[in-house]
């Protein structure tokens, strides 16, 4: 049997249909919005991998050194025989723990909407850890999940804090499903960043060399290319937003001026008055107990909680209850 094996549970077309829904609703809709997911093209993706490089952008760094430091631990607490990592994107960080639960690790199944993400990454993996089985599954986690076959104990890794970009009852709706394919002795590894200073959070996505500026403005070059809009990212200015009630950074495109954006083939004429402005994305921060709380409406049980030297990000596990 190959080591690596590749699994679409995505339409071909899925990605298509759901940029032109998303679209459409999203601009027809008062406040105008538009889901983060589409900033990821190749030229975004490359943006946010600068992202986490920058000074200001803790989280990657910060997750990295939890992993680093409690990966043994993971291990131990789950002895995992699959690993399964929900918007895997490039596996850079999963690296460690990979490295941890071998050689007990019998099989890693990355998920992701994007084939050559998932090819390239595994290429890489299996180049260093030619023991490795990789089941990759082409697929959009937020729509359900439907697992492969794999030995167990199994770990679901949800990191990087992404859940944050889920709305409250996304976030349940999200853990609800994962609860759903947990059987006894599996557990789940969720990143989430952590409430902290107001400062602190907006430079992390407002940053003085204006990365984040242009990785928020690539959404826009995203529906130009995609659908023939008539959008100039020049036009629009970048907005980071702290929420104080609903404890979440926003991230806003603001019309510098009136325009219209036209998409002919969505039959869309899209006014926007100057000033208005375009959530593109919602970054939620946590508390421990919400967490817990969360977890516990899923019918998860939060086991353990550890945070950097610095109290910025945490990584729980839990297990079904």
């Amino acid at each position: 049997m190959s080591p690596f094996q590749l699994t679409r549970t995505l339409p071909e077309d899925a990605t298509d249909a759901d940029l032109r829904a998303d679209v459409l609703q999203g601009l027809t809709s008062m406040p105008k919005e538009l889901p983060p997911k589409w900033f990821y093209d190749a030229r975004g993706s490359e943006l946010f991998e600068e992202i986490t490089r920058l000074p200001e952008y803790y989280p990657t760094r910060a997750e990295r050194e939890i992993l680093i430091a409690r990966a043994p631990r993971i291990a131990a607490e789950t002895g995992a025989r699959t690993l399964i990592e929900l918007g895997s994107g490039s596996s850079e960080k999963t690296r460690h723990l990979i490295d941890a639960l071998l050689p007990a690790l019998d099989t890693y199944v990355p998920v992701d909407v994007s084939a050559s993400a998932l090819t390239g990454a595994a290429k890489a993996l299996l180049a260093e850890r030619p023991g490795l089985r990789i089941h990759a599954l082409i697929a959009d986690f937020t729509r359900g999940l439907e697992l492969p076959a794999a030995p167990g104990p199994r770990l679901v890794a949800f990191l990087g804090g992404t859940i944050g970009n889920l709305l409250p009852p996304e976030r349940q709706a999200f853990l609800t499903s994962v609860r759903a394919v947990l059987s006894p002795g599996d557990a789940l590894l969720l990143g989430t960043d952590l409430v902290k200073d107001e400062a602190t959070l907006v430079a992390a996505y407002d940053d003085a060399a204006g990365v984040t500026a242009a990785f928020n403005k690539n959404v826009l070059s995203v529906i130009a290319r995609e659908l023939g809009a008539d959008v100039n990212p020049a036009d629009f200015d970048h907005v980071a937003r702290w929420d104080r009630e609903h404890e979440w950074i926003e991230m806003r495109l603001r019309a510098r001026h009136a325009l219209t954006v036209k998409i002919p083939e969505l039959d869309l004429a899209a006014p926007f008055a100057a000033g208005e402005e375009m959530r593109t994305e919602v970054s939620a921060k946590f508390r421990q107990e919400g967490v817990r709380a969360e977890l516990a409406d899923a019918e998860l049980e939060l086991t353990h909680w550890w945070t950097d030297r610095e109290g910025r990000f945490a990584l729980s596990l839990s297990k079904a209850r």
